[in-house]
């Protein structure tokens, strides 16, 4: 869906990886890494990037550090876009609303990093969550976003025996709190 309303991939990636997830930071090298592209043609959406106040850089050492302007005007806008574009708002109502007692649930592993990779890795944490209905709804919203969804359902405890192993990466917490 972006790509039909912004010509450069190199944005696009860009809007992702800081719109999925607006706790997101990310250096020229980095993102020049991650993406397998020149940091020249990085750098250069950067910019207009910057130049439209869309992100915001520190100074970290050596290295500018990217993140996305919360402040901006157009922040909530461009992030339901972002969210629209890759499915996940459809997740969060269809899966979620439609489980019963879920206490938290987040997203973790490349969704959570700003990452598209076709992937979404779901965490649900709560009681007595009917797992037909977990599955019924999961099939129906994968239909819906060309994506493939991951659940994993804990209970409480289950959740605190793996609650640090789950944090190692990033996470986007749709639901609750994670800590």
């Amino acid at each position: 869906m972006l790509n039909s309303l912004i010509t450069s991939e190199t944005k696009i990636k860009l809007l992702l990886r800081f719109f999925l997830n607006p706790n997101a930071r990310g250096y020229l090298r980095q993102l020049s890494k991650d993406f397998g592209e020149s940091t020249n043609g990085i750098r250069l959406e950067l910019n207009k990037l910057m130049q439209a106040d869309i992100l915001k850089a520190e100074m970290n050492g050596r290295n500018k550090i990217y993140r996305a302007n919360t402040r901006h005007p157009l922040f909530e806008d461009i992030r339901n876009i972002v969210l629209k574009s890759t499915g996940i708002d459809k997740v969060v109502s269809n899966i979620l609303q439609k489980l019963g007692d879920v206490k938290m649930a987040f997203i973790r592993g490349d969704y959570a990093a700003g990452r598209d990779s076709g992937l979404i890795d779901l965490v649900v944490v709560g009681e007595s969550v009917n797992m037909e209905e977990v599955e019924r709804v999961r099939q129906k919203t994968e239909g819906l976003i060309n994506r493939k969804i991951s659940v994993l359902v804990l209970n409480s405890t289950e959740y605190d025996n793996l609650k640090e192993n789950l944090q190692k990466e990033a996470v986007l917490v749709l639901i609750g709190r994670t800590d």
